[in-house]
């Protein structure tokens, strides 16, 4: 708060310094991206190695010399 805030009430101060507080303290738009985009990237992640997994395990038992 500068030194043209003297002609401010009390009331008026505060609201001043709680509006810069939150505006301190809120999420921005990018910080919600990067934690939906590394939920994402875990999720797709997680889908792959089981996805591998269950292919393999396939092509295991399909075994072409048992003809």
């Amino acid at each position: 708060l500068g030194k043209q805030d003297y002609k401010k009430t009390r009331p008026m101060l505060r609201a001043t310094r709680l509006k810069a507080e939150a505006k301190k303290t809120a999420l921005g738009i990018k910080e919600v991206a990067l934690v939906l985009a590394a939920i994402l990237v875990f999720l797709l992640a997680f889908y792959a190695f089981f996805y591998l997994n269950v292919s393999s395990e396939v092509d295991l038992d399909l075994d072409p010399d048992e003809n």
